[in-house]
Parts: structure tokens; sequence; C-alpha cells
């Protein structure tokens, strides 16, 4: 797995990105919270830098996982842990944890994978949801300006220009 600044918008966007794809699907209603509450331009992204990091998180998956198993790829606990890990600031950690509550939980449903990542990212961020309080939806203000400097560099790691303008977005992949 490629790693990303500790706090980074970068690492932030791959634990959301993972929480999107975690039930083997991309759901449009999981993409309407991200739009929705603004969570790209709070952490100063475009679509086309969260679908490179969407790529780039299923380019690393298919390299780095195991096995694929039953047609699913299958993260092992310590690719997740150091995923979550590349989030260090508490307060980083509570407001994501709010947004992936959201983003799982858009389409009504739970899956086993989805719960699966809420629970290890509140066990490795040592987190209870009592500890994140208030409505799930009430993140988007709680995110950091994409001026603040606060949550590391801002070195993306993007696919050439020529790569990324030949692919389609997510929203055109998927919907």
């Amino acid at each position: 797995m490629r790693q990303y600044a500790t706090n980074s918008p970068e690492a932030m966007a791959r634990i959301l990105a993972l929480s999107m794809l975690v039930d083997g699907c991309l759901d449009k209603s999981e993409l309407n919270v991200m739009m929705r509450f603004g969570v790209l331009e709070r952490l100063g992204m475009s679509e086309a830098d969260f679908d490179d990091i969407v790529h780039l998180l299923c380019e690393d998956m298919l390299q780095c996982v195991p096995g694929i198993a039953h047609g699913q790829i299958e993260l092992d606990e310590a690719s997740i842990d150091s995923i979550l890990l590349e989030i260090q600031d508490t307060r980083l950690r509570k407001i994501l944890l709010k947004i992936m509550l959201a983003v799982v939980y858009a389409d009504q449903q739970l899956s086993v994978g989805e719960a699966v990542l809420v629970s290890r990212a509140m066990q490795v961020w040592e987190l209870d949801l009592a500890e994140i309080g208030g409505l799930v939806y009430s993140f988007a203000s709680d995110l950091p300006d994409s001026g603040d400097n606060s949550y590391g560099s801002r070195d993306r790691k993007t696919l050439p220009s020529n790569v990324r303008s030949t692919m389609p977005s997510i929203l055109q992949t998927h919907f």
C-alpha cells in the first residue's frame, strides 16, 4: 500500500474511499452524502483528485492483498490498520468516523464489510460512538478549511495527466 502524509487530505480521502468500496460496490447515495455536505471541497480536493485516490486505492488493493475470495478483494487487518493509522489527530479521527458512518449508512443498509471497517476504525483510533456526539450529518462544518495546513502536506501522488484525462470520473463510471 502506498503511504500518504499523516493527517493529510489524501489519507482522509482514502479512508472515505475505502468506506465507500468496502461493501463491494460504489453506491450513488454514498457519493451524494459526500457531495451534499461538501466533503471534498472542505478537504481541498476536486472530484478528479478524489477519483485519483479511489483509482490508486483500487490499484493498491489489487497489488497488495493476499488473494481474492468469492470475487471480492479482502484487505487484511494490518493493511486496514496502516491506512487508519495515517490519521493521528484525534479531532480528525472523530470527524472521519462521523463521515464514515454517514457514508456507510447512506443506502440505509450496513453490510458486514462496512460494519467491520467502522468497528476497526473505532478500535484502532480508540473511539466510541459517544465520543463523536451530535448528529452524524453535523460533520461538514467540522472539517478543516482547505487552506488549513494543520493536517499535512499537499504532496499528492496522482495519476499522470494523460492517463487521468482518458479515465471517466467515478460519477461517470457508476451513474
